[in-house]
């Protein structure tokens, strides 16, 4: 394909040298005079491994150039790729000062059947709201229509974006017409790794969801091994043991969103571990920020329920997790908890809880958060839903499904995410905690 890449930094580089050498026809653009003139010299603006002598083939071989000249360069391609940098304002915010610039000078020479394609990172909302109303008005086109729009983000990393353009963990395609999303696509034919095509703005977040847990992760393993330090332990032989669990650890497990944790050993060995931290003098502030925010999740359930206005409340599910009667620390039995604090006519369905069957520190703990447990649990689904106007859904019981398709004008809170809350999200009465 003919492709302009508009932004030759590191990830414009490095796409338009890449693209280059898979065959495609590709001009880089940038207002830099310095940066356009390495390029068509045969010399690549940024230092990393591979792309100088990608650069240097490339152009040696027509594949490449580079120009000021925007309009020129859209006209000459099918294909333009931005890839601009948003910097952050000392606020905290996204700087689209240089997308919109670009989207202005693009959609000035736009024609009928090109597709503009976003790589630079940005929140969501921020193409169909701001770009493509300025590439509309600017070329007089409409986008799905006369022309196509994608998000495509990149997942380069500096010092290793060569390698990591051409085996890519996925491909990421947010596409405003199936159309535009087949270009992209092509793109990249014959690349390793999955390709998610998705709606626009689940592309926009898709980057963000990836930054935020790549520093969460890091931060993690500095302030474990600051604890490990401070215990005279060698943070690197604990990390092995860690790093060998693929099954809960260096896996999906715990990374759909959901309701609050709890049981009888995160909460308390979260607690242990920032106590233990604290004793010796070491700061760990987003250890210690876990249990705050586990307990805003659970604040946040308790406000979507009081939302609704309705005093009588259904909730299905109380322990901690599907298929045990383990009550401690279990958020639905805090959240159970709140509502009767606050005053409202509350019953509870959970097929593996029975009052008579609660023992040990099981029964001690309900014995002094939920006293009046026996009043509150139901013996059916039935009539639960008979009571309530406002059904929370805590648990994905078979017999709990069967019954929201008999819940009629009743207010539903899911907190599990039930198998169709795709289909529910759009119905006024239906509200998922975090989809």
């Amino acid at each position: 394909m003919r492709i302009s890449v508009f932004g030759l930094g590191y990830v414009g580089c490095v796409s338009a040298a890449c693209l280059a050498s898979m065959g495609h026809q590709v001009v880089g653009v940038d207002v830099n005079q310095a940066k356009v003139d390495l390029i068509n010299d045969g010399r690549a603006p940024i230092v990393e491994e591979r792309i100088g002598e990608l650069v240097a083939t490339s152009v040696a071989g027509g594949a490449l150039r580079a120009t000021t000249d925007a309009a020129q360069a859209v006209r000459d391609s099918e294909v333009s790729l931005v890839c601009v940098g948003t910097p952050s304002a000392p606020n905290g915010s996204l700087s689209t000062t240089f997308l919109e610039r670009v989207a202005e000078q693009i959609g000035r020479s736009l024609a009928p059947g090109h597709v503009v394609v976003f790589r630079s990172t940005m929140l969501p909302g921020t193409c169909a709201d701001l770009l493509v109303p300025i590439l509309e008005l600017s070329s007089g086109l409409r986008a799905g229509v006369d022309f196509g729009v994608a998000v495509n983000p990149e997942f380069l990393r500096e010092g290793t974006s060569v390698r990591d353009f051409f085996a890519p963990p996925k491909t990421v395609i947010g596409e405003s017409d199936e159309a535009a999303g087949d270009v992209v696509a092509a793109l990249y034919d014959g690349l390793p790794g999955d390709v998610f095509r998705v709606p626009i703005p689940v592309a926009e977040m898709a980057k963000y969801a990836d930054n935020a847990f790549h520093a969460v992760k890091i931060g993690f393993a500095n302030e474990l091994g600051a604890i490990c330090q401070a215990m005279d332990l060698d943070s690197h032989r604990v990390m092995d043991v860690f790093l060998a669990d693929r099954k809960l650890n260096i896996s999906p497990a715990y990374l759909r969103p959901g309701f609050a944790f709890g049981g009888s050993c995160l909460p308390k060995d979260l607690r242990g571990l920032v106590y233990a931290a604290r004793k010796a003098d070491v700061s760990v502030p987003l250890l210690s920020h876990v249990l705050p925010a586990n307990e805003a999740h659970l604040q946040r359930a308790f406000d979507l329920v009081t939302a609704a206005g309705r005093r009588r409340i259904g909730l299905f599910g109380l322990s901690f997790k599907p298929g045990t009667d383990d009550l401690r620390e279990s958020p639905l039995v805090e959240l159970a908890e709140r509502l009767l604090g606050k005053g409202y006519d509350l019953r509870i369905y959970d097929a593996n809880v029975t009052l008579s069957r609660l023992v040990g520190a099981n029964r001690a703990y309900i014995a002094e958060r939920l006293p009046h447990l026996g009043e509150l649990l139901a013996d059916s689904v039935d009539e639960v839903l008979r009571h309530a106007e406002v059904c929370v859904i805590g648990c994905a019981d078979p017999t709990v499904l069967d019954a929201l398709s008999r819940a009629g004008e009743r207010r539903i809170v899911d907190l599990v995410r039930v198998p169709d809350a795709e289909a529910q999200r759009g119905r006024r009465d239906y509200t998922g905690i975090a989809w």
